[in-house]
């Protein structure tokens, strides 16, 4: 059954203010504060943060073709903790790449990410998408029948501070383990979802 999601009003213009001001309606932190919940519990329960992001930005109708693209960030490689390379099984000597994007549907930037992979155990068009393109890492992969194992979420913009998150504000970070259909463990994500998610309707 498809969840509903409550509606974030059209915010209406003051009387007598510039036009590109507006009052905010007083429910508005409530009402984001449910949104977010809402998406979080579709990440944390979906396979793919990729489809469930797309389908986020249908229903928000954050783009007139509501489609992910993955824009690459400049940045230097971040090497992987201890943690992490027991958590991916890597064997010694083992080939990891890092790859940070921002997550846009048309203009807006949803998430910002920090992946690191094992090539060896993608295939080589797989390696070739993510290397050459701006195709979201969760529809390269899915042919792998990707499983998605949370490791921890932290919230970041909190409800009692009053104010309801602006486009750019962090919301919420999620890291998670992607492992094929066998269990293979693959990639390691690291995603911090930004409040152009919640959009207006």
């Amino acid at each position: 059954m498809a969840m509903l999601f409550p509606a974030v009003p059209v915010l209406a213009e003051a009387p007598g203010a510039p036009a590109d001001e507006a009052v905010r309606p007083a429910g508005s932190v409530a009402e984001a504060a449910d949104l977010i919940e809402t998406l979080k519990a579709r990440l944390l329960s979906g396979p793919s943060a990729t489809a469930v992001l797309e389908a986020w930005c249908a229903e928000r109708g954050l783009a007139q073709e509501p489609r992910l693209v993955a824009r690459r960030v400049g940045a230097p490689d971040k090497p992987l903790s201890e943690a992490q390379m027991r958590r991916l099984a890597l064997a010694p000597g083992e080939a990891v790449r890092y790859r940070r994007v921002r997550l846009t549907c048309g203009s807006h930037v949803l998430s910002e990410a920090d992946n690191w992979y094992v090539p060896g155990r993608l295939t080589p068009a797989m390696n070739a998408a993510l290397a050459e393109s701006d195709t979201p890492f969760g529809r390269v992969v899915r042919p792998l029948d990707p499983s998605r194992r949370n490791l921890g979420v932290r919230a970041i913009w909190q409800p009692a501070s009053g104010r309801r998150p602006g486009p750019e504000d962090p919301l919420f970070s999620v890291e998670a383990v992607l492992s094929t259909g066998d269990g293979t463990p693959f990639c390691e994500v690291a995603e911090t979802y930004q409040g152009a998610v919640l959009g207006r309707r």
